[in-house]
């Protein structure tokens, strides 16, 4: 199964309690934090929801 790298590049203030709750699910606190996730559609669809606020790279 592939991986993601997730990094989260902009803040969560300001932002809908629902996007910081997804960030916080993705497993992000801070600015430039990055995690490893499967590359699943649950995963994929979190990311979709605050595509503007993190970084996907393949790994």
């Amino acid at each position: 199964m592939a991986k993601l790298v997730v990094t989260q590049i902009r803040s969560s203030i300001g932002r809908p309690k629902r996007q910081k709750q997804t960030l916080i699910a993705l497993g992000l606190r801070k600015i430039n934090q990055s995690v490893e996730h499967n590359d699943a559609p649950h995963i994929m669809g979190m990311i979709r929801k605050v595509d503007h606020l993190v970084k996907v790279e393949k790994k």
